[in-house]
């Protein structure tokens, strides 16, 4: 459905009288009688008729405008969250790498007790070994005799120590504290042979309107957006407001999961309009078929013809309802077709139907 205040064009701070007053217009500039040529006259004016009944009772219009003001938030949320991470994203790849002993994360940690690292420094510290082994025998091998050589041997062996541990160029950098409960999971991790999650980017929050036949029919609507196409299944059980999720298939973020499409079913306007698994469609009745009630009949949703009894004295909120013959549901049972009676004036005033309302309310008897 679309929004009621557009349809009637009216502003959404509209008083009762500013609606009604809009409804009135657009109703006589869109009836089918009025518009006998145009084949869309009555989804119009149908739609009209939704608009002006959600909009004149206040807790309809108090819950709708709600809803409304709640859906324009989390979109304008989802928007921000989006914005953030793209600048997360961005601030990661512009900032230059620390160092590995001050970013080790819990992950790291596990990998150098399991002797990653180990074999990956192998090499230079069996180096060190080997220079260590071979310096010392030169240490003790001199001929020099007295208090010269030692100390030359004692100056040998304690420069390198200094320039090792005492190098004021490159100062060891601080070591991030890692929680006991990260390095266990990191640990049940490599034991289970598992990663941990990669972070999810935004789900895509989107609208798929579809007809009453698209849904009687269960068909496969094809939905185009940020120029990709998704396929949206419409299953036994999807109505107005059905939420459909579509795995892997919403925003894309560079270093992150792909997000789900969250797919929300919008019953376009028609001949029927959807309630839940019912559909209600109107039927126009003039004043002396509604007193004395009529055999008449009305389109159904499968385009063929219904017999309907309209029982005398029927006014406008009076209700038919047909079994069978509305959506089908998750258990496969079909809901109903309800007909609503809507009174009709005649095309043309009658001077003798005037004077028995006038009679009438004013308590004159002819």
């Amino acid at each position: 459905m679309r929004d009621p205040y557009r349809v009637l064009g009216v502003r959404r701070d509209a008083e009762q009288e500013e609606i009604k007053a809009a409804w009135r217009t657009l109703a006589k500039a869109v009836h089918p009688d009025q518009n006998q040529d145009d084949p869309f006259a009555n989804i119009r004016f149908t739609e009209a008729g939704r608009a002006y009944d959600l909009l004149r009772d206040p807790d309809k219009r108090s819950k709708y405008d709600r809803a409304h003001r709640d859906a324009e938030v989390r979109r304008e949320m989802e928007l921000r969250r989006m914005e953030q991470m793209r600048r997360q994203q961005s601030a990661r790849k512009t900032q230059p790498d620390p160092a590995q002993n001050a970013s080790e994360t819990a992950e790291d940690m596990v990998s150098r007790i399991f002797g990653v690292d180990a074999r990956q420094q192998g090499p230079a510290s069996g180096a060190a070994a080997t220079a260590g082994a071979t310096a010392q025998p030169s240490a003790g091998s001199g001929t020099g005799t007295g208090t010269g050589a030692a100390e030359k041997s004692a100056s040998a062996k304690a420069q390198p120590a200094a320039s090792f541990d005492e190098s004021p160029s490159a100062p060891a950098p601080a070591r991030r504290t890692i929680a006991a409960a990260d390095i266990i999971s990191g640990l049940m991790r490599r034991i289970r042979g598992t990663r941990p999650a990669v972070e999810k980017a935004p789900d895509l929050a989107c609208d798929l309107t579809v007809s009453v036949e698209d849904l009687l029919k269960q068909a496969k609507m094809t939905l185009e957006v940020e120029g990709e196409s998704l396929k949206v299944p419409l299953a036994a059980g999807t109505t107005e407001g059905t939420v459909i999720r579509l795995r892997d298939q919403g925003h894309r973020i560079n270093d992150l999961k792909r997000g789900d499409a969250v797919v929300t079913i919008r019953v376009a306007p028609g001949a029927f309009r959807v309630d839940g698994f019912d559909l209600r469609t109107p039927l126009p009745v003039t004043i002396e078929d509604a007193v004395l009630g009529c055999e008449t009949t009305v389109m159904g949703p499968a385009d063929e013809p219904l017999p309907v009894t309209v029982p005398a004295w029927s006014s406008s909120d009076h209700v038919i309802r047909i079994e069978g013959q509305g959506l089908v549901d998750a258990q496969g049972k079909r809901g109903d077709l309800l007909v609503e009676i809507r009174l009709l004036l005649w095309e043309r005033p009658d001077d003798k139907m005037i004077d028995l309302m006038r009679s009438l309310r004013e308590g004159l008897y002819l």
